[in-house]
Parts: structure tokens; sequence; C-alpha cells
């Protein structure tokens, strides 16, 4: 099997010595074999000084292999073209750092920009370098669709399917494996784009590395997703993820950055690096299933927030609470809180809600929704409002503080315990009709503090234990 690496570049050198050669007795791209070899050549020397290693190019490319060792470089190119691979396999090893690999592509194994459309399917990609994304989607209007293919990564700061800059990327079917920090199986930075996955298994082991990491609008349907060291899914400032029908199982063990004390199997907030902008994060979750094992279910601080849950089976076997509104060490001090909106429509919910002084927690039950636990139950501290509309209920499981409430007159069940609303103590079977707290959303690009340590950790290269942000 021949060894190829090819660029947009070469495609198109070949492809106008082709154009050339037609009408050539020969093969498709017209002449026998040395006008083949006079035709490859000039292409070949027509790129990087004769670097390029490609024999042959076509729009469809079925059964080949593809390997590229070169720091920086690519094993597939497709630069504004639109281009096919079938049944290949792709294996990149070489080393990048910083931006020019996270933001912009460089190193990646497969790598589409400026407008490129590129279809893969039945692909066996393989990185092994620092920085050495899978698949990466750079640039509004570049669309990759991959779909029935398996990634695996090994190093450092290397993602499985990766979007920057306004790009799209549509996967179905993946198989993704990452093992090093920093290395989200669905990854995204500066500039985002549009990511949709439909089925598959997305597994990461390394630091740092949660199975999502968005600063993408990113859509994920019937698919298995897991962390063994990270997060399950981070969203940072004014991005978004939503889970259809899928299985998470987190498990938060390790720390990028001494940022949190806290572990969690969602984190959603806003690194001030200047990658996400500062806006309304959103969290949504349709059907399936999310298992934590250790900390928190969700997270939130430095960033405004609505998370939906809808029927999603939600077990957290790791000691901590379901929400944690709260600073840590990104933002600035005073304003970094966590402010929610939680809607939960025909959901189940176990495990306490913890809001600071300086985050809003606005709690709407919905649809037959049930609540088992306390809201702040060592005193008042942050504004909560919580409505319970539907016949949904609450059951308390230890005193409980907040500021304001709408509920019917059997939407509480006490338990023994002492709710407080402004003050005041709710008295059993009371009906109440109160005002949710406003929250203000900023808007901007997210950088003006001093930055990047980023939790997925894209920015400078690691030594082991590359630059953190939220874990």
């Amino acid at each position: 099997m021949k060894t190829k690496s090819i660029s947009g570049a070469l495609i198109a050198a070949i492809m106008s010595a082709s154009i050339m050669l037609v009408g050539c007795a020969g093969d498709d791209i017209g002449g026998g074999p040395a006008e083949k070899a006079n035709a490859i050549q000039e292409a070949e020397q027509s790129q990087d000084g004769g670097k390029a290693t490609a024999e042959t190019i076509a729009e469809n490319v079925s059964g080949e292999t593809f390997d590229n060792s070169e720091d920086g470089g690519h094993a597939i190119e497709v630069d504004g073209q639109e281009r096919s691979y079938s049944n290949a396999t792709v294996t990149k090893t070489g080393e990048a750092d910083g931006d020019e690999a996270d933001f912009y592509g460089e190193n990646s194994a497969v790598f589409a920009t400026n407008g490129a459309k590129l279809t893969l399917s039945n692909m066996n990609i393989t990185t092994n370098g620092t920085h050495a994304n899978a698949v990466f989607s750079y640039g509004e209007g570049t669309v990759i669709d991959i779909s029935n293919s398996t990634i695996d990564t090994s190093g450092n700061c290397s993602g499985g399917i990766m979007t920057t800059g306004g790009g799209t990327t549509n996967a179905s079917n993946l198989t993704i494996h990452t093992s090093g920090n920093s290395s989200a199986a669905i990854r995204s930075d500066r500039g985002g784009g549009v990511v949709t996955v439909n089925g598959g298994n997305y597994t990461t082991e390394g630091k740092g590395s949660p199975a999502i990491y968005s600063t993408a609008d990113i859509t994920v349907s019937d698919a298995a997703l897991a962390s063994t060291s990270s997060q399950g899914v981070v969203v940072e400032g004014k991005n978004s993820v939503t889970l259809n029908n899928v299985v998470l199982n987190a498990s938060n063990t390790s720390k990028n950055s001494d940022k949190s004390e806290y572990y969690q199997a969602v984190m959603i907030y806003q690194s001030m690096s200047g990658d996400a902008d500062t806006g309304l994060a959103r969290f949504t979750a349709n059907g399936g299933n999310i298992s934590n094992t250790n900390g928190d279910i969700f997270f939130v601080n430095n960033t405004a927030t609505d998370i939906t849950l809808s029927g999603v089976d939600i077990v957290n076997n790791g000691g901590g609470v379901f929400l944690r509104a709260a600073a840590a060490g990104w933002g600035r001090e005073g304003e970094n809180g966590g402010k929610v909106n939680l809607t939960a429509s025909a959901q189940k919910i176990d495990g306490d809600m913890l809001v600071d002084d300086i985050s809003i927690l606005n709690l709407y039950l919905k649809d037959g929704s049930m609540f088992t636990g306390a809201i702040n139950p060592d005193g008042a501290s942050g504004d909560v409002y919580v409505e319970l509309t539907d016949g949904s209920k609450w059951t308390l499981t230890a005193d409980s503080n907040i500021k304001s409430l709408t509920c019917d007159a059997d939407s509480i069940d006490l338990n023994g315990h002492t709710l407080t609303v402004d003050g005041k103590t709710y008295a059993t079977g009371s009906k109440s009709t109160g005002d949710a707290i406003e929250i203000k959303i900023s808007e901007g690009g997210g950088a003006d503090m001093a930055p990047p340590e980023k939790p997925d950790g894209m920015g400078a290269p690691p030594d082991g234990n590359p630059p953190a942000k939220p874990d």
C-alpha cells in the first residue's frame, strides 16, 4: 500500500497537470506511466520545494494509507475544495504547540479549511504527538462530514474531532478514544462553530479531557460519552451543549488547576481567556442518563446559564450536591458567581442545591417534576427563587432557605424540616406567589482580565501537565 500525504495545493497542482494530459492513451489520469510520472513529479516539485509525497489524487479516494510525521504537518489537508475519503488509514505523529495548533489546525491529522467540504467514512485515524488533533474543521463555510470511523489520540492537547473559527462538523457512529491530557473527544476552541453528533462512543482518559469541551454549539444524540478523569461535559461562555438520549458517565478524579476545589460531572463557566464570548451558556438534556462517580452533578461559576432537563435519569454516586452555583478562581472576585435558570420538565432530581452569596438560582419545576433535597441548608446565602407548577413536588431533606416561592398548597412536603422564604417560615399547605430573580447577562469577548488557564488545556504546550481551565 502506498503511503501518501496530501494537501489542497498539491491537489490543485496535480489536477491541473491531469487536465493537460487528457486525451492521451492510458488510464484516467491520461497517458501511460511516463506521462503520469512526469505529471506527478511536476506537482511534487511545486509543493513545498518537492517535499510532497502523493503519487495520485482524485476527488474520491478509497482504501489508501496516509502518513505524516512532520511537525505541524497534516496527513490529509483540504483547502477550499470538495473531497471525500473512505476506507482509509491515517497516521499522524509530529509535534506542535500553542495557538497555531489549537485555534488554526496546525499538526492535525486531517485538516479542512477555507470553505472546504470534506466527507470521511469508514476511516481509521490515529495520532501520537502533542497538539495532534485527529480531525479539524476550521473557518466559516468549512464542513466536515465523518461517519462510521474510529479515532484514537494519545498525545496531550489532541482532541478527537475539533472545530474552531466558525467551522462545522457533522459526525455519526464514531468510536473516539483519547488518552492524553486536555484532549476532549468532542472538542472546540476559539471561534467555535457548529458540531452535530449522532450515535457512537466517545471516551477520554486524560486530565482536563472531558468527553465534550464546548466553545461552540454542540448537539449529541443517541450516543455514549464517558470520562475517566475529567468532567463529562464542559461548556465555556456563550456556547451550548444539547444531549438527546445520551448516556453520560462521568468520573472527575483529577484537576488541571487549583482554581476550584470541586469535582463535577458537568461544568459551566467562563475562563476569561478570550476563547469564548461572554454571555448566556446553555446546557440541555432530553432523556438518556447522566451518572457521576465523584463530586457534584452541575457546577456553575463566572457565567449565566440556562440548564434545561427533561426526563433524564440522573444518578449521583459521587457524594456531592446536585447543583453548586459558586465563585471559583475564574473571573473578578466578588462578581464571579454562577447565575442559573434551571428548568426541569417531567424530571426527577435528587440532591441538594447550594448557591453562594454572589450567585443566583431560579428553579422551575414543571410537568410533574419531583425534587428531593435541600436548598442552602446551612442558611440564607445567594438569591433563590423556586416555582412549582403542573403537579410538581418538592420534598425537603434538610432545612432550606430561599428568597421567593411560587407553589400550590400541596406542592411542598416539609418532611419535618423548615423552609424559610425571605426570612419568614413557610407554613405547611400554603399557596405562595413570588417573583423570579433577575439575572443580568453581560455580552462581550470574555477577555477582560489576565488570562488563560484553560481547563481543556488548549494553551501553551504541556510537559505532561498542560495548562488548565476549569476542572
